[in-house]
């Protein structure tokens, strides 16, 4: 294939037999024995397929509660991710399961269609989008659907463990006010600087500039051949360099996560033209756990990029 978007974390094979599972519950996996209800002592278990999600989890659950990321490494690219029958245990003894769904995950999607209690606890964030005729996957740095995760999280943490109701909701609250917080401030973007376009290696940052009121103004031929892994066409990586070098657009949007000869050649053509690059990234940057701060540090890093207060 002539565009290799990232290294694939894991080379094990598509799920096995969940006859498997069981003898896997003591490989290693950080979620909790095999069981439908909190573990013992009340201990509240998560499995999410990305860290992203599984800070979302974190901030709702408590820090008591074990939270368990399949994909955690940045150099990761979930989509082409073959699961394991690690993650086949860590996903069918947890209390709930994250997956971000519309695609973007696939192999939870499949685990889960192999076992009916592994699918009713499987919370998706893609189904809890707000707009269902927008199909960009990448939910994350949506603030409606992401408070909607944390909505599911807290419900259905309490259905696991009673006792512990009243703190996940009070956590929820928190959490939401926070979104609503940044989302504002993301808001106020377009607001300071309205018209404001970028170019995007990838649509990653979709829900984000949406929520700021900048344009993307990416051809549409590009965005398609980046996701389906093909070389963009001659006119339209053309294109996307005279609106870089004549400045056309305010900045570059770059999946740093992403390395291949035309991203990394954009980068440098608005390097070249001093268009600002912001750097978006789809999992958790090394050494960061809070979703909070990151995607706030997303937004401050587009604020600033754009010219509007960070």
């Amino acid at each position: 294939m002539p565009v290799v978007r990232r290294a694939v974390l894991a080379a094990g094979g598509a799920v096995t037999a969940l006859a498997l599972v069981a003898g896997c519950s003591g490989s290693g996996n950080s979620a909790a024995p095999s069981s439908s209800s909190a573990a013992p002592g009340g201990t509240l278990t998560v499995v999410a397929t990305t860290n992203v999600w599984g800070a979302v989890a974190q901030a709702v659950a408590g820090p008591d509660a074990k939270v368990k990321a399949i994909i955690s490494d940045p150099a990761g690219d979930p989509h082409s991710y073959e699961s394991t029958p690690a993650d086949a245990a860590a996903i069918t003894s947890s209390d709930i399961t994250i997956a971000n769904g519309g695609g973007y995950d696939t192999f939870a999607q499949k685990i889960a269609a192999a076992d009916p209690a592994a699918k009713a606890k499987m919370i998706t964030a893609f189904d809890l989008r707000p707009d269902r005729s927008d199909d960009n996957e990448h939910v994350w740095f949506d603030p409606t659907t992401v408070k909607a995760v944390a909505g599911q999280i807290a419900q259905r943490l309490s259905q696991a463990e009673p006792g512990q109701a009243a703190g996940l909701a009070q956590r929820a609250q928190a959490f939401d006010a926070r979104v609503d917080q940044i989302a504002q401030q993301t808001a106020a973007i377009g607001t300071s600087r309205p018209g404001t376009k970028v170019i995007s290696t990838e649509p990653i940052a979709h829900y984000l500039l949406k929520t700021a009121g900048v344009a993307d103004v990416t051809p549409e031929s590009f965005v398609a051949a980046i996701e389906n892994e093909t070389d963009p066409s001659a006119a339209s990586l053309v294109e996307v360099r005279n609106a870089l070098t004549a400045k056309q657009v305010t900045a570059l949007v770059f999946n740093p996560q992403t390395q291949t000869p035309v991203v990394s050649g954009l980068r440098d053509t608005a390097n070249g033209a001093g268009v600002p690059v912001v750097e978006v990234t789809e999992t958790l940057p090394a050494g960061v756990t809070d979703y909070l701060q990151w995607v706030d540090g997303t937004r401050a890093a587009l604020a600033r990029a754009v010219g509007a207060p960070a």
